[in-house]
Protein backbone atom coordinates (compact mmCIF):
# COMPACT_ATOMS: atom_id res chain seq x y z
CA UNK A 1 0.00 0.00 0.00
CA UNK A 2 1.56 3.48 -0.38
CA UNK A 3 1.14 6.02 1.67
CA UNK A 4 -1.65 8.37 -0.56
CA UNK A 5 -3.39 4.62 0.40
CA UNK A 6 -2.51 4.60 3.69
CA UNK A 7 -2.96 8.24 4.79
CA UNK A 8 -6.78 7.51 3.02
CA UNK A 9 -7.09 4.04 5.02
CA UNK A 10 -6.29 5.85 8.61
CA UNK A 11 -8.95 8.86 7.75
CA UNK A 12 -11.03 6.35 6.89
CA UNK A 13 -10.82 4.70 10.29
CA UNK A 14 -10.37 7.74 11.88
CA UNK A 15 -13.52 9.28 10.50
CA UNK A 16 -15.67 6.17 11.27
CA UNK A 17 -14.16 6.26 14.92
CA UNK A 18 -15.53 9.84 15.34
CA UNK A 19 -18.51 9.06 14.00
CA UNK A 20 -19.00 6.24 16.45
CA UNK A 21 -18.06 8.26 19.14
CA UNK A 22 -20.52 11.01 18.09
CA UNK A 23 -23.33 8.17 18.02
CA UNK A 24 -22.72 7.15 21.48
CA UNK A 25 -22.09 10.19 23.07
CA UNK A 26 -26.17 11.39 21.18
CA UNK A 27 -27.53 8.11 22.13
CA UNK A 28 -28.35 7.18 25.74
CA UNK A 29 -28.46 3.15 25.59
CA UNK A 30 -27.34 0.67 28.39
CA UNK A 31 -24.14 -1.26 27.49
CA UNK A 32 -26.73 -4.39 27.04
CA UNK A 33 -30.19 -4.54 25.62
CA UNK A 34 -32.29 -7.37 24.90
CA UNK A 35 -34.52 -8.35 21.96
CA UNK A 36 -36.87 -11.75 20.52
CA UNK A 37 -37.06 -12.55 17.41
CA UNK A 38 -38.08 -15.51 14.93
CA UNK A 39 -36.17 -18.13 14.60
CA UNK A 40 -32.17 -18.62 13.75
CA UNK A 41 -32.66 -17.94 9.69
CA UNK A 42 -35.30 -16.08 9.72
CA UNK A 43 -35.69 -12.87 8.20
CA UNK A 44 -36.69 -11.05 11.61
CA UNK A 45 -33.28 -12.75 13.69
CA UNK A 46 -30.96 -12.14 10.67
CA UNK A 47 -32.17 -8.62 10.43
CA UNK A 48 -31.63 -8.01 14.25
CA UNK A 49 -28.24 -9.50 14.36
CA UNK A 50 -27.63 -6.91 11.58
CA UNK A 51 -28.84 -4.12 13.77
CA UNK A 52 -26.49 -5.53 16.89
CA UNK A 53 -23.41 -5.27 14.46
CA UNK A 54 -24.15 -2.01 14.18
CA UNK A 55 -24.65 -1.10 17.43
CA UNK A 56 -21.78 -2.55 18.66
CA UNK A 57 -19.56 -0.71 16.24
CA UNK A 58 -20.84 2.67 16.38
CA UNK A 59 -20.89 2.49 20.72
CA UNK A 60 -19.97 -0.46 21.76
CA UNK A 61 -23.60 -1.97 22.76
CA UNK A 62 -24.13 -5.46 23.05
CA UNK A 63 -28.02 -6.59 21.79
CA UNK A 64 -28.86 -9.85 22.95
CA UNK A 65 -31.57 -11.81 20.65
CA UNK A 66 -33.25 -14.46 21.67
CA UNK A 67 -35.02 -16.50 19.19
CA UNK A 68 -38.40 -17.61 19.61
CA UNK A 69 -40.08 -20.56 17.83
CA UNK A 70 -43.85 -18.64 17.90
CA UNK A 71 -45.55 -15.24 18.90
CA UNK A 72 -45.88 -16.54 22.21
CA UNK A 73 -42.34 -17.58 22.84
CA UNK A 74 -41.09 -14.08 21.68
CA UNK A 75 -43.80 -11.77 23.43
CA UNK A 76 -43.55 -13.88 27.41
CA UNK A 77 -40.29 -12.88 27.54
CA UNK A 78 -41.33 -9.46 26.74
CA UNK A 79 -44.09 -9.09 28.42
CA UNK A 80 -42.28 -10.69 32.00
CA UNK A 81 -40.15 -7.98 31.23
CA UNK A 82 -37.11 -10.40 30.79
CA UNK A 83 -36.20 -8.30 27.12
CA UNK A 84 -37.20 -4.46 26.57
CA UNK A 85 -38.14 -5.32 22.67
CA UNK A 86 -39.54 -7.44 20.22
CA UNK A 87 -38.74 -7.66 16.62
CA UNK A 88 -42.06 -9.69 15.90
CA UNK A 89 -44.32 -9.51 13.26
CA UNK A 90 -48.42 -9.47 13.31
CA UNK A 91 -48.85 -11.99 15.80
CA UNK A 92 -47.13 -10.79 18.25
CA UNK A 93 -48.13 -6.80 17.78
CA UNK A 94 -51.93 -6.48 16.11
CA UNK A 95 -52.89 -10.11 17.48
CA UNK A 96 -51.53 -9.70 20.63
CA UNK A 97 -53.18 -5.90 21.18
CA UNK A 98 -56.60 -8.27 19.51
CA UNK A 99 -56.55 -10.59 22.25
CA UNK A 100 -57.06 -13.02 19.60
CA UNK A 101 -56.03 -17.02 18.90
CA UNK A 102 -53.39 -18.05 20.95
CA UNK A 103 -53.46 -14.32 23.41
CA UNK A 104 -57.09 -15.09 24.02
CA UNK A 105 -56.62 -17.88 26.37
CA UNK A 106 -57.26 -17.29 29.69
CA UNK A 107 -53.40 -16.74 30.80
CA UNK A 108 -53.26 -14.27 28.07
CA UNK A 109 -55.16 -11.38 27.43
CA UNK A 110 -55.14 -7.65 25.02
CA UNK A 111 -51.46 -6.70 25.66
CA UNK A 112 -50.44 -2.99 25.38
CA UNK A 113 -48.19 -3.38 23.16
CA UNK A 114 -46.77 -0.16 21.79
CA UNK A 115 -44.71 0.47 18.14
CA UNK A 116 -41.29 1.95 17.71
CA UNK A 117 -40.70 1.10 14.10
CA UNK A 118 -41.11 -1.25 11.17
CA UNK A 119 -39.95 -2.67 8.06
CA UNK A 120 -42.36 -1.53 5.19
CA UNK A 121 -39.74 -1.97 3.07
CA UNK A 122 -41.83 -3.48 -0.24
CA UNK A 123 -38.98 -5.36 -1.49
CA UNK A 124 -40.31 -8.63 -0.09
CA UNK A 125 -43.42 -10.28 0.65
CA UNK A 126 -45.32 -12.50 3.07
CA UNK A 127 -45.88 -15.87 1.36
CA UNK A 128 -47.23 -19.28 1.15
CA UNK A 129 -44.07 -20.66 -0.26
CA UNK A 130 -44.88 -24.48 -1.99
CA UNK A 131 -42.50 -27.08 -2.76
CA UNK A 132 -41.30 -27.11 -6.50
CA UNK A 133 -41.99 -30.95 -7.03
CA UNK A 134 -45.63 -31.47 -5.96
CA UNK A 135 -46.55 -29.55 -9.16
CA UNK A 136 -48.36 -26.64 -8.17
CA UNK A 137 -48.59 -23.83 -9.64
CA UNK A 138 -51.71 -21.58 -8.53
CA UNK A 139 -52.55 -21.54 -4.71
CA UNK A 140 -55.77 -23.35 -5.69
CA UNK A 141 -53.46 -26.49 -6.49
CA UNK A 142 -52.60 -26.80 -2.74
CA UNK A 143 -55.97 -28.70 -2.36
CA UNK A 144 -55.50 -32.00 -0.85
CA UNK A 145 -51.76 -31.24 0.05
CA UNK A 146 -49.78 -30.91 3.65
CA UNK A 147 -49.97 -27.44 4.66
CA UNK A 148 -48.31 -26.02 7.37
CA UNK A 149 -49.69 -25.44 10.96
CA UNK A 150 -47.43 -23.76 13.55
CA UNK A 151 -48.59 -24.33 17.53
CA UNK A 152 -48.93 -20.88 19.16
CA UNK A 153 -47.90 -18.51 16.44
CA UNK A 154 -51.40 -17.21 15.60
CA UNK A 155 -50.14 -14.56 12.85
CA UNK A 156 -48.28 -17.32 11.07
CA UNK A 157 -51.61 -19.65 10.76
CA UNK A 158 -54.09 -16.56 10.05
CA UNK A 159 -51.87 -15.86 7.89
CA UNK A 160 -52.25 -19.20 5.67
CA UNK A 161 -55.68 -19.14 6.42
CA UNK A 162 -55.62 -15.83 4.35
CA UNK A 163 -53.66 -17.37 1.36
CA UNK A 164 -56.18 -20.36 1.30
CA UNK A 165 -59.29 -18.07 1.40
CA UNK A 166 -57.60 -16.11 -1.61
CA UNK A 167 -57.49 -19.46 -3.60
CA UNK A 168 -61.10 -20.05 -2.61
CA UNK A 169 -60.06 -23.05 0.03
CA UNK A 170 -60.27 -23.54 3.77
CA UNK A 171 -58.03 -25.76 6.04
CA UNK A 172 -61.00 -28.60 5.44
CA UNK A 173 -59.64 -28.80 2.17
CA UNK A 174 -55.83 -29.67 3.03
CA UNK A 175 -54.09 -31.84 5.09
CA UNK A 176 -53.04 -29.83 8.21
CA UNK A 177 -49.52 -30.59 9.49
CA UNK A 178 -48.79 -29.43 12.95
CA UNK A 179 -44.97 -28.39 13.84
CA UNK A 180 -43.76 -26.85 16.97
CA UNK A 181 -42.73 -23.73 15.21
CA UNK A 182 -41.46 -22.20 12.40
CA UNK A 183 -37.90 -23.66 11.56
CA UNK A 184 -39.49 -26.58 12.38
CA UNK A 185 -42.10 -26.21 9.44
CA UNK A 186 -39.55 -25.50 6.68
CA UNK A 187 -37.30 -28.27 8.23
CA UNK A 188 -40.62 -30.19 6.97
CA UNK A 189 -40.70 -28.96 3.74
CA UNK A 190 -37.46 -30.12 2.68
CA UNK A 191 -37.92 -33.52 4.54
CA UNK A 192 -40.59 -33.95 2.86
CA UNK A 193 -43.26 -33.69 5.82
CA UNK A 194 -45.57 -31.02 4.01
CA UNK A 195 -45.74 -29.13 0.82
CA UNK A 196 -46.45 -25.85 2.10
CA UNK A 197 -45.25 -23.16 4.61
CA UNK A 198 -45.52 -19.45 5.23
CA UNK A 199 -42.72 -17.31 5.44
CA UNK A 200 -41.31 -13.84 4.47
CA UNK A 201 -39.58 -14.62 0.60
CA UNK A 202 -36.03 -13.44 2.06
CA UNK A 203 -36.41 -15.91 5.32
CA UNK A 204 -32.75 -17.70 5.11
CA UNK A 205 -35.52 -21.01 6.18
CA UNK A 206 -36.94 -20.40 2.47
CA UNK A 207 -33.34 -19.80 0.42
CA UNK A 208 -32.23 -23.54 2.27
CA UNK A 209 -35.54 -24.72 0.92
CA UNK A 210 -35.15 -23.49 -2.60
CA UNK A 211 -31.48 -24.66 -2.58
CA UNK A 212 -33.13 -28.10 -1.42
CA UNK A 213 -33.61 -31.31 -3.79
CA UNK A 214 -37.27 -30.54 -3.40
CA UNK A 215 -36.65 -26.85 -4.38
CA UNK A 216 -39.18 -23.89 -3.82
CA UNK A 217 -42.40 -21.72 -6.01
CA UNK A 218 -44.19 -18.66 -4.61
CA UNK A 219 -47.41 -19.24 -6.85
CA UNK A 220 -49.04 -15.89 -7.48
CA UNK A 221 -51.87 -13.11 -5.73
CA UNK A 222 -52.82 -12.17 -9.29
CA UNK A 223 -53.07 -8.19 -8.65
CA UNK A 224 -56.51 -8.09 -10.87
CA UNK A 225 -58.27 -10.90 -9.13
CA UNK A 226 -60.27 -8.17 -6.71
CA UNK A 227 -62.40 -11.11 -5.61
CA UNK A 228 -59.89 -13.51 -4.17
CA UNK A 229 -58.15 -10.25 -2.49
CA UNK A 230 -61.43 -9.52 -0.89
CA UNK A 231 -61.08 -12.97 0.13
CA UNK A 232 -57.56 -12.86 1.66
CA UNK A 233 -58.29 -9.31 3.40
CA UNK A 234 -61.37 -10.43 5.09
CA UNK A 235 -58.92 -12.81 6.88
CA UNK A 236 -56.29 -10.98 7.44
CA UNK A 237 -56.77 -7.20 6.72
CA UNK A 238 -53.24 -6.23 7.05
CA UNK A 239 -52.05 -7.61 3.81
CA UNK A 240 -51.65 -5.87 0.61
CA UNK A 241 -51.03 -6.62 -2.81
CA UNK A 242 -47.27 -6.36 -3.66
CA UNK A 243 -44.09 -6.99 -5.85
CA UNK A 244 -41.48 -8.38 -4.08
CA UNK A 245 -37.47 -8.22 -5.45
CA UNK A 246 -36.05 -9.63 -3.00
CA UNK A 247 -36.63 -13.45 -1.87
CA UNK A 248 -35.31 -17.36 -2.33
CA UNK A 249 -35.94 -17.60 -6.35
CA UNK A 250 -36.98 -14.13 -6.65
CA UNK A 251 -33.42 -12.10 -6.53
CA UNK A 252 -32.19 -10.75 -9.97
CA UNK A 253 -35.04 -12.16 -11.69
CA UNK A 254 -38.72 -10.79 -12.13
CA UNK A 255 -40.73 -9.04 -9.41
CA UNK A 256 -43.27 -11.91 -7.22
CA UNK A 257 -46.90 -10.93 -7.78
CA UNK A 258 -47.99 -11.80 -4.40
CA UNK A 259 -48.76 -9.68 -0.99
CA UNK A 260 -46.99 -8.70 2.15
CA UNK A 261 -47.29 -6.45 5.34
CA UNK A 262 -45.15 -4.85 8.12
CA UNK A 263 -42.50 -7.07 8.92
CA UNK A 264 -40.53 -7.37 11.43
CA UNK A 265 -41.86 -4.58 13.55
CA UNK A 266 -40.16 -3.49 16.55
CA UNK A 267 -42.45 -3.39 19.56
CA UNK A 268 -42.24 -2.66 23.22
CA UNK A 269 -45.09 -2.96 26.41
CA UNK A 270 -47.00 0.35 27.18
CA UNK A 271 -45.04 0.71 30.46
CA UNK A 272 -41.19 0.36 28.96
CA UNK A 273 -39.29 3.16 29.59
CA UNK A 274 -40.18 6.51 27.32
CA UNK A 275 -36.61 7.20 27.52
CA UNK A 276 -34.77 4.01 26.79
CA UNK A 277 -37.66 3.73 23.72
CA UNK A 278 -36.73 7.07 22.76
CA UNK A 279 -32.77 6.38 22.04
CA UNK A 280 -33.62 2.72 21.00
CA UNK A 281 -35.94 4.55 17.97
CA UNK A 282 -33.55 7.21 18.01
CA UNK A 283 -30.34 4.42 17.38
CA UNK A 284 -32.62 2.45 14.83
CA UNK A 285 -33.12 5.83 12.80
CA UNK A 286 -29.66 7.15 12.82
CA UNK A 287 -27.84 3.82 12.82
CA UNK A 288 -29.76 2.99 9.17
CA UNK A 289 -27.11 3.97 7.07
CA UNK A 290 -24.55 1.28 9.14
CA UNK A 291 -27.02 -1.97 8.68
CA UNK A 292 -28.53 -1.39 5.30
CA UNK A 293 -27.59 -3.73 3.29
CA UNK A 294 -26.42 -6.20 5.74
CA UNK A 295 -29.44 -8.33 5.48
CA UNK A 296 -32.09 -9.27 3.10
CA UNK A 297 -34.66 -6.99 2.97
CA UNK A 298 -33.55 -4.77 5.25
CA UNK A 299 -33.68 -1.68 3.66
CA UNK A 300 -37.41 -1.42 4.57
CA UNK A 301 -36.99 0.51 8.36
CA UNK A 302 -35.83 3.47 6.53
CA UNK A 303 -37.37 6.38 7.77
CA UNK A 304 -39.01 7.07 4.64
CA UNK A 305 -40.78 3.77 4.97
CA UNK A 306 -42.51 4.13 8.30
CA UNK A 307 -46.49 4.05 8.03
CA UNK A 308 -47.31 5.85 11.29
CA UNK A 309 -51.02 4.93 11.00
CA UNK A 310 -50.74 1.51 10.91
CA UNK A 311 -52.85 -1.50 13.10
CA UNK A 312 -51.00 -0.87 16.51
CA UNK A 313 -50.22 2.27 18.25
CA UNK A 314 -46.82 4.00 18.56
CA UNK A 315 -45.04 3.89 22.10
CA UNK A 316 -44.74 7.66 23.31
CA UNK A 317 -40.89 7.57 23.61
CA UNK A 318 -40.71 6.48 19.84
CA UNK A 319 -43.72 9.65 19.15
CA UNK A 320 -41.25 12.04 20.77
CA UNK A 321 -38.68 11.50 18.75
CA UNK A 322 -40.66 11.58 15.75
CA UNK A 323 -41.70 15.00 16.48
CA UNK A 324 -38.46 16.00 17.27
CA UNK A 325 -37.65 15.35 14.01
CA UNK A 326 -40.79 16.46 12.49
CA UNK A 327 -42.24 13.53 10.89
CA UNK A 328 -45.55 13.33 13.05
CA UNK A 329 -48.25 14.75 12.38
CA UNK A 330 -51.59 15.50 14.03
CA UNK A 331 -53.03 12.58 11.67
CA UNK A 332 -50.97 10.45 13.18
CA UNK A 333 -51.84 11.74 16.53
CA UNK A 334 -55.44 11.37 16.28
CA UNK A 335 -54.97 7.63 14.55
CA UNK A 336 -53.13 6.38 17.35
CA UNK A 337 -55.19 7.86 20.30
CA UNK A 338 -57.93 5.67 18.57
CA UNK A 339 -55.97 2.61 18.79
CA UNK A 340 -54.98 2.91 22.05
CA UNK A 341 -58.86 3.82 22.65
CA UNK A 342 -59.21 -0.02 21.09
CA UNK A 343 -56.71 -1.36 23.27
CA UNK A 344 -58.08 0.07 26.31
CA UNK A 345 -61.70 -1.17 25.28
CA UNK A 346 -60.54 -4.50 24.72
CA UNK A 347 -58.56 -4.70 27.86
CA UNK A 348 -61.73 -3.39 30.40
CA UNK A 349 -63.82 -5.65 28.41
CA UNK A 350 -61.22 -8.85 29.16
CA UNK A 351 -61.28 -7.42 33.19
CA UNK A 352 -64.70 -7.37 33.09
CA UNK A 353 -65.14 -11.15 31.91
CA UNK A 354 -61.98 -12.55 34.40
CA UNK A 355 -64.74 -10.61 36.93
CA UNK A 356 -67.36 -12.15 36.26
CA UNK A 357 -66.37 -15.90 36.85
CA UNK A 358 -66.41 -17.71 33.76
CA UNK A 359 -65.91 -20.74 33.49
CA UNK A 360 -62.58 -22.30 32.17
CA UNK A 361 -64.30 -24.53 29.75
CA UNK A 362 -66.22 -21.80 28.30
CA UNK A 363 -63.49 -19.00 28.22
CA UNK A 364 -62.36 -19.41 24.62
CA UNK A 365 -66.03 -18.87 23.34
CA UNK A 366 -67.34 -16.42 25.90
CA UNK A 367 -64.12 -14.39 24.97
CA UNK A 368 -64.69 -14.29 20.86
CA UNK A 369 -68.08 -13.45 21.73
CA UNK A 370 -67.26 -10.41 23.82
CA UNK A 371 -64.48 -9.34 22.05
CA UNK A 372 -66.25 -8.48 19.46
CA UNK A 373 -69.13 -6.60 20.81
CA UNK A 374 -66.73 -4.40 22.69
CA UNK A 375 -65.35 -3.20 19.29
CA UNK A 376 -68.82 -3.39 18.11
CA UNK A 377 -70.09 -1.22 20.96
CA UNK A 378 -67.01 1.11 20.76
CA UNK A 379 -67.31 2.11 16.88
CA UNK A 380 -64.38 0.06 15.95
CA UNK A 381 -63.60 -2.60 13.07
CA UNK A 382 -64.48 -6.05 13.93
CA UNK A 383 -61.74 -8.16 12.69
CA UNK A 384 -61.78 -12.15 13.86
Amino acid sequence: MNWTLKTLAVAGIAAASMAGQAFAADVNLPGQIAWTAYGTGSAGYNQSVAVGAALKNAAGIDLRVLPGKNDIARTEPLRQGKVQFSATGVGGSFMAQEGAFAFGKKNWGPQPVRVLLANNGGAINLAVGVAGDIGVKEYADLKGKRVAWVKGAPALNVNVTAYLAYAGLTWDDVTKVEFGGFGDSWKGLINDQVDAVFASTNSGKAYEAAASPRGLIWPKIHHDDKEGIARMQAVAPFFQPNMAKVGANIDGGPAYEGAGYSYPVLVAMADQDADLVYNMTKAMVELFPEYDGKAPGIGGWALDKQNFQWVAPYHDGAIKYYKEIGKWTDADQAHNDKLIARQTALQDAWAKLEASGVADDAWDETWAETRRKALADGGFDVVF
